[in-house]
Parts: C-alpha cells; sequence; structure tokens
C-alpha cells in the first residue's frame, strides 16, 4: 500500500511538471510568433494589437492563428495583394487611422468569408477597384475618408454587406456630378444612377457629332449650288460679250448665185461657154426681151414651179 502510495505521489508530480512545460513551450511559441512592436494575448483566440507602432506597412509574419487583429493608429499607406491569405480563422481587422490610399483588388482573399468587422475609417481612400471588397461579409466601417464618388464606388457598395448603413455614412469628397460633393453617397446614389453617366454622355456626343457632320453636308450643297450659279451667270455674260457673226463674201456670192444660176437652166438657151462670158443678169434680161419663154411647157412653161421662177428672173431686169 505504501508503494501503491508513492507511485501515485511521483505520477501526480509528473504530470504537473509536464503540463507546465507543454503551457511554457506554447507560450513561448506564441511570444516567438508574434510580430515585432505587436501584443499577443489569448482571450477567445490569438488577439494581435500592433496599435501606434509606427508601422509603415502591414507585417508579414503575422500567426496563422491569428483572430483579432489591431492594425490602427499606424502610417500604413497600402493593402498589397492577399496580405492576410494566412490568417484563415480572421474575424476582426482593425485598420482605421492610418493613410491608406490604395486597396489592391486581392487584399482581402482568404479572409472574406471568415472576417466579421473590418475597420478602414479615417484613411485616405478615395477610390477602390470594383472587386476589392468582393464575397466580403464583414461589416464594413469606411467613413470619414476622402471618397470621389463614380460608378465603381457604387458598385463596391452594392456588392458589401449592409451596403445601406455603409453608404450612408460615405460622404462624397468629390465625384462625377458636381453637385453632390459634399452629400452623403447614398442622396448621390438616389438622385442619379452613376453608372448610366458615361452612357448618357456618349448619346450626347455622337448626337453632336451627327448634327456637326450634318450640317457641313448642307453648307457645301448650298456652296456647291450657288458657286454654279454663280460661274453660269459670268459664263452668259461672257457668251453676250462675243461680238455677232458676220457672213463671210463667198457666202453671200453662193446665195446670190442661186438665182441666175436656175434661171438659165429654166431658160435652156445658152451653152456653156455663153454662161460664162455673160453675166447672169444679163442673160436673164435678153432672154425677157425677146418674150419667149422655153419650148415644152404648159403656153411656154412647163409647170407651176417653172412660171414663178421665170417671172423671178424676168422681174429683175
Amino acid at each position: 500500500m505504501h508503494l501503491v502510495d508513492l507511485w501515485l505521489t511521483r505520477s501526480l508530480s509528473m504530470c504537473l511538471l509536464l503540463q507546465s512545460f507543454v503551457l511554457m513551450i506554447l507560450c513561448f511559441h506564441s511570444a516567438s510568433m508574434c510580430p515585432k512592436g505587436c501584443l499577443c494575448s489569448h482571450s477567445g483566440g490569438l488577439n494581435v494589437s500592433c496599435s501606434n507602432a509606427n508601422l509603415k506597412e502591414i507585417p508579414r509574419d503575422l500567426p496563422p492563428e491569428t483572430v483579432l487583429l489591431y492594425l490602427d493608429s499606424n502610417q500604413i499607406t497600402s493593402i498589397p495583394n492577399e496580405i492576410f491569405k494566412d490568417l484563415s480563422q480572421l474575424r476582426v481587422l482593425n485598420l482605421s487611422k492610418n493613410g491608406i490610399e490604395f486597396i489592391d483588388e486581392h487584399a482581402f482573399k482568404g479572409v472574406a468569408e471568415t472576417l466579421q468587422t473590418l475597420d478602414l475609417s479615417d484613411n485616405r481612400i478615395k477610390s477602390v477597384h470594383k472587386n476589392a471588397f468582393n464575397n466580403l461579409k464583414a461589416r464594413a466601417r469606411i467613413a470619414n475618408n476622402p471618397w470621389h464618388c463614380d460608378c465603381t464606388l457604387q458598385q463596391v457598395l452594392r456588392s458589401m454587406a449592409s451596403n445601406h448603413e455603409t453608404a450612408n455614412n460615405v460622404i462624397c469628397k468629390t465625384s462625377v456630378l458636381d453637385e453632390h460633393a459634399g452629400r452623403p453617397f447614398l442622396n448621390a446614389a438616389n438622385d442619379a444612377d452613376l453608372c448610366n453617366l458615361p452612357k448618357k454622355t456618349t448619346d450626347y456626343a455622337m448626337l453632336v457629332t451627327m448634327f456637326g457632320w450634318f450640317t457641313m453636308v448642307i453648307s457645301y450643297v448650298v456652296y456647291y449650288v450657288r458657286q454654279n450659279q454663280e460661274d453660269a451667270r459670268r459664263h452668259l455674260e461672257y457668251l453676250k460679250s462675243l461680238p455677232s457673226r458676220q457672213k463671210k463674201p463667198d457666202e453671200a456670192d453662193d446665195i446670190s448665185t442661186v438665182k441666175p444660176v436656175q434661171c438659165q437652166s429654166i431658160l435652156g438657151l445658152f451653152t456653156a461657154r455663153e454662161i460664162e462670158e455673160r453675166s447672169d443678169d444679163e442673160v436673164c434680161c435678153e432672154r425677157s426681151r425677146t418674150g419667149e419663154p422655153p419650148k415644152g411647157t404648159r403656153g411656154h412653161l412647163g409647170s407651176a414651179g417653172e412660171e414663178a421662177t421665170w417671172r423671178s428672173c424676168t422681174s429683175g431686169c
């Protein structure tokens, strides 16, 4: 019996010693994994507090079992891609009161599903990538940032949980519409759909461009017609200014010789030599004095046409 009691006493002492050793190892391990300048503690999980640590970037050696992470009141300016991808148990992330200006597209990859609270208030964030908060289930605080209200911000807020409350706390420092500057984003989004503004602007630009082309075409047609009218008027004035065409002497002779030649052919009393030697008027007048028309005609004249020609010949004598 004495041996049993002695064995149990020694076993209990060994168990207590072993338990203390394990706890010491765990505490030492946790202390050795805590980032420089941060404090780590266990309270419902591993809490890592790096507040007011003068950090200029997010530590990359954060313990994977971190549940609460406080990085507020530092000089952090950006959140790189996949910086929290190994913190699968992270539920609370506080990045307020920094100088954050840039949030990369995949900054919260790996924690978007598990994160419950995200604090990005009091920073210098103007805009974010439209996919930066994709699948984020956390209640986000993004107030007190110089937001530029545009279509991208509208898409981001619509994709976030509790977007109504979040959007109501966002104040537009600047906006695509000047009248929305200084107003809550929720009011601005209710007044106008910021994602339709570029389309409307494009439609107006196309309308103005088409009107400009139409005006140019009409102006060219009017100019072309007026120019042709002016050219036609000058051409007409030029034609009027030209001198009238006078008959040439040989044309007059050709016309004047028709009648004597017809007379001579009807009279038929002179040979070709006689016609050449005598003038047309002499032949015609001489024949009229004899009073004898050509033979073989009706009463000396063969037809009405020949009679008219005969009278025309004799009337000139």
